[in-house]
């Protein structure tokens, strides 16, 4: 079918259009007049995008959007979706693994270039990643330098733009940065956090974009594009603290930690699955620092020049809460303190009831009940504090229940030693352990659910209050008589 635009408007194709990028890109397109065709495998996802006010239900005029549901693998619902398509943004990047993972996303790359050389497309434009040329790479960035290579190939006219990391709300790699910079004194890790890096604010980045739409057909290569400051992985955690008022952040380097752990450990304190944290830390493995900058030269800067690094933070966090997380461990370690004071008032194992009862042999020594507990209750209260403020930044108000759930686990807590010590009823104690052991393994749970590093790192309260059920549970067992 022939498609109907109004006068003048071109017709782009995005793919990858509920994304952070791809929903970026289409409202800045929109902003310029153009009719936008969005490739989704979900009409329902795309009906929740940051665009959808401009969705229309027939073909899409200027500064308008159809919704174009099919599968980017699919050559059929590629060439449909290119029909009188005037520039095509290639913006798919799995965060997948698996030894056939690269061989994937070139098929589906030479898929979509055979699609838009059969349809026509004036101008592919793809972002791929910031690479050396002299090293060995990832699997994540060589596989995005291989698709770069086959759009670049299929004789369709292609911009390929490569980047390094992109600051802005919604940026996986920014979410990393943030987080890290927001909840540690500093950065921990291997030599790799002092390699170089160019970044570039979510806003330069669709500048770029979406004006390489514009370069004459002649024009086909890779572009760099960064912002105007190369800084190490560790300085721009320090640089983010200071930009968002935060107290100085330090850099320890340490002898062994491989992409793998540092992927897991990522996930422990940040929002970042460890599956996509893997693929982010690959990417910056080397340095990944802008070379040239061609494509500013062809199509010019922004208004106002590219963002430096403190720029495009604060940008990025206008509208969020820097310091949810102090807040919360604020909160969450004041309930577990009082938890702690409480259960320590109530707790007389000195008292000649207590050292009458028959216990038995394996009962650990005095000295290990406020070792442990001392260490369980610092863990609660980070574990808590992870949970809750994920939790948070998600939806507002989405964490009640787990404040709920932490609560009535720390009301647990502190009343077994009334139940035994003051009111001096084993078999009641008993019972009130055997909550405390299900509340503990629920909030193991949640924990598990929000990250399983997190519920991993909880699981010895779990542990220990299942231990003490036993041992209640024993005690009032072997003095039943009294």
């Amino acid at each position: 079918m022939v498609h109907d635009t109004a006068e003048n408007s071109r017709l782009a194709l995005v793919t990858g259009a509920t994304g952070y990028i791809g929903s970026q890109i289409i409202e800045k397109l929109v902003r310029e007049g153009w009719a936008v065709r969005a490739l989704s495998r979900s009409r329902d996802k795309a009906a929740k995008a940051p665009w959808h006010p401009y969705v229309t239900n027939g073909p899409a005029q200027s500064g308008q959007v159809e919704v174009f549901e099919g599968d980017a693998g699919d050559g059929d619902d590629l060439r449909r979706a290119l029909t009188d398509v005037d520039a095509a943004w290639y913006l798919l990047h799995s965060m997948g693994s698996g030894p056939d993972f690269r061989e994937k996303e070139q098929q589906m790359a030479q898929a979509f270039a055979a699609a838009a050389r059969e349809q026509d497309v004036s101008r592919i434009v793809y972002l791929g990643g910031l690479h050396p040329d002299d090293e060995e790479l990832s699997e994540h960035l060589a596989s995005r330098r291989e698709v770069g290579e086959v759009l670049l190939d299929s004789g369709v006219p292609t911009a390929a733009l490569q980047a390094g990391v992109v600051l802005g709300d919604g940026s996986k790699s920014f979410t990393m940065l943030r987080h890290l910079a927001e909840r540690l004194p500093g950065a921990f890790g291997p030599s790799w956090i002092n390699n170089r890096i160019t970044p570039i604010s979510i806003r330069d980045a669709v500048h770029y974009l979406a004006a390489a739409a514009d370069l004459p057909r002649e024009v086909n290569r890779t572009f760099d594009i960064g912002g105007p400051d190369t800084l190490a992985y560790g300085e721009m955690m320090s640089r983010y603290a200071q930009a968002v008022g935060l107290p100085p952040r330090l850099v320890f380097t340490l002898p062994v930690v491989t992409p793998k752990l540092a992927a897991q450990w990522m996930s422990l304190v940040t929002p970042v699955p460890a599956k996509v944290a893997a693929p982010l830390i690959g990417s910056v493995l080397a340095d990944t620092v802008v070379k040239e900058r061609d494509l500013e030269e062809l199509v010019g800067q922004p208004e106002g020049g590219n963002q430096s690094f403190e720029e495009a933070v604060r940008a990025a966090t206008a509208g969020l809460h820097t310091r949810r997380w102090r807040h919360t461990l604020l909160k969450t370690g004041s309930a577990v303190a009082a938890t702690a004071a409480v259960g320590t008032a109530l707790t007389d194992p000195e008292n000649s009831w207590y050292r009458k009862l028959d216990k038995p042999a394996w009962q650990p020594p005095k000295l290990a009940f406020p070792l442990a507990w001392t260490a369980l209750y610092v863990d609660i209260a980070v574990v808590s504090a992870l949970v809750i403020a994920d939790a948070e930044e998600k939806k507002r108000g989405s964490a009640v229940p787990d404040w709920a759930a932490l609560g009535t686990n720390l009301v647990l807590n502190a009343g077994w030693s009334g139940l035994f010590f003051r009111a001096r009823r084993p078999w009641v104690a008993a019972a009130g352990a055997a909550a405390l052991a299900v509340s503990s393994a629920d909030l193991v749970r949640r924990a598990g659910k929000s990250s399983p590093q997190r519920g991993v790192l909880l699981s010895p309260y779990a542990a220990w209050t299942s231990f003490a059920t036993a041992l209640s549970t024993a005690i009032a067992w072997r003095n039943r008589t009294r």
